[in-house]
């Protein structure tokens, strides 16, 4: 049964094993803009975006129905926590102790383990204020999940303002030292989920510097710059130009799947990183972030074997994703912004993706 809830309507998305009920919130703006999230992983099932023309489609990647998100999910549009991206060798020492992860991906961890943040069921409530409609989501991962120390208490907050701003805001603590760096995973296409590749996006990112990986995609500790490089994106190109250019970091990645240490004026202030344009529909995006790293992922791993909303099927580079972060292996790399938590200390950062057309 449905629930109009002012620029909200909740509505049953599916059941959980053990009976407790999967949600869905529809949350929309005055100028066009509807986002769909459920309290399953925190995921955004749709986020539709009108185009110049005034024309809607939807602009995220994923599945018509619960059970597909259950099965086979390549993190689509979801909350990552408790670590996003990799830690190598699925471990790390805090404070001279040392800490076992599940190797969910090779030999190293991969998105907060087996059962990440992106597959947990979370407590939502929706509220309206301050020009802005959304969802709060709150999760207590308990001490000892998936190998993480101290029992850390997440709230993560979707909300839409009549800017066509999307803003997430991520808050959390911790009675133990722990680690903590969260982001969201959704794989954009700005011409439509449906439309197929990305490479004709225009897309621009603030960086002169990236974290270098090995074959495990684990950042070797070097910030490479990016002149004369295919990871240049200071000046606006298509993602196609270079993709396929014979570089080894591109092979390790099949495409572009690297953390980009961006050019920020400031430690902790809401910045413009990026920007994402798509010239035949005109929509363009920006992300503004407090995170001192961005990870660019090509959607290089589709491969035509899952079947997306309204049964279409997608295929390698049908969506990109623009994680906001710290960097991978953080824990592992002392040279790298530190994502330790402490108790008394209270993790708390912001992404806005904002939605215009040109």
């Amino acid at each position: 049964m449905k629930r109009v809830l002012g620029k909200i309507m909740k509505s049953d998305f599916g059941k959980m094993e053990d009976g407790r009920a999967v949600e869905l919130y529809t949350i929309r703006n005055d100028k066009g803009l509807e986002m769909t999230v459920t309290n399953y992983g925190g995921i955004i099932v749709s986020l539709k975006v009108p185009d110049r023309e005034g024309r809607i489609a939807d602009v995220v990647l994923g599945f018509d129905n619960f059970q597909s998100y259950r099965k086979e999910n390549p993190y689509f549009g979801a909350i990552i926590g408790r670590y996003a991206n990799r830690i190598g060798k699925a471990s790390f020492f805090l404070n001279g102790k040392h800490y076992s992860l599940a190797s969910n991906s090779g030999d190293n961890h991969l998105h907060g383990g087996e059962s990440g943040f992106d597959n947990v069921l979370w407590e939502g409530k929706y509220f309206a204020r301050n020009n802005a409609t959304g969802v709060e989501l709150t999760y207590l991962s308990m001490d000892g999940e998936e190998g993480y120390p101290g029992n850390l208490s997440t709230k993560v907050t979707y909300s839409l303002d009549n800017d066509n701003r999307l803003k997430i805001e991520y808050e959390a603590t911790t009675d133990h030292p722990t680690i903590c760096n969260l982001t969201h995973h959704s794989y954009f296409n700005l011409a439509g989920h449906d439309s197929g590749s990305i490479n004709s996006h225009v897309l621009m990112i603030r960086s002169s510097r990236f974290t270098l990986v090995d074959t495990g995609l684990i950042p070797t500790g070097e910030l490479r710059n990016v002149a004369g490089t295919p990871f240049d994106f200071r000046k606006a190109k298509r993602i196609g130009t270079d993709i396929d250019q014979a570089s080894q970091q591109l092979t390790y990645g099949m495409g572009y799947d690297h953390n980009w240490v961006l050019d920020r004026q400031s430690k902790k202030e809401l910045e413009l990183v990026a920007t994402l344009y798509e010239p035949n529909s005109g929509r363009l995006m920006e992300v503004w972030t407090e995170e001192p790293g961005l990870q660019f992922y090509s959607g290089n791993s589709l491969n035509g074997t899952l079947i997306g909303k309204g049964g279409h099927t997608y295929q390698q580079r049908a969506g990109l994703c623009l994680e906001t972060q710290h960097f991978p292996d953080s824990p592992n790399k002392p040279n790298f912004p530190s994502v330790t938590l402490n108790p008394g200390e209270v993790y708390k950062t912001q992404t806005v993706y904002r939605f215009l057309t040109k």
